[in-house]
């Protein structure tokens, strides 16, 4: 069973960059798992920022294309997100989320503050 665990949150400035990093505490590999990121601020839905598929597919939110890449490290056995040009309005918490079959997985978030 996965244990999730998100990290590389914190606060950076409009512009700056961030790279938020998911892996399971006990690093089991993430390669046969399709893995999304979401984020969710208080009181709204929770939405999808990007997916990875263990074929390699990648599918992106209409807000996240251009400057959001999700991408793995089979080695490292972690899937990342690089966010850059990051906007005030992308201040929130990000979820990774990890699918396999009917079996699926949250980790508890990290916060991401984008902020002069």
């Amino acid at each position: 069973q996965l244990h999730l665990v998100e990290s590389g949150g914190g606060l950076v400035q409009p512009g700056g960059s961030l790279r938020l990093s998911c892996a399971d505490s006990k690093a089991t590999s993430l390669s046969f798992y399709t893995v999304k990121w979401y984020r969710q601020s208080p009181g709204e839905q929770r939405e999808l920022v990007a997916g990875s598929g263990s074929g390699g597919s990648t599918d992106y939110a209409h807000f996240a294309r251009d400057r959001i890449t999700i991408s793995r490290d089979p080695a490292k056995k972690t899937v990342y997100l690089k966010m850059d040009n990051l906007t005030p309005e992308d201040t929130t918490a990000y979820y990774c989320n990890a699918v396999l079959g009917d079996f699926h997985c949250w980790g508890q978030g990290t916060q991401v503050t984008v902020s002069p």
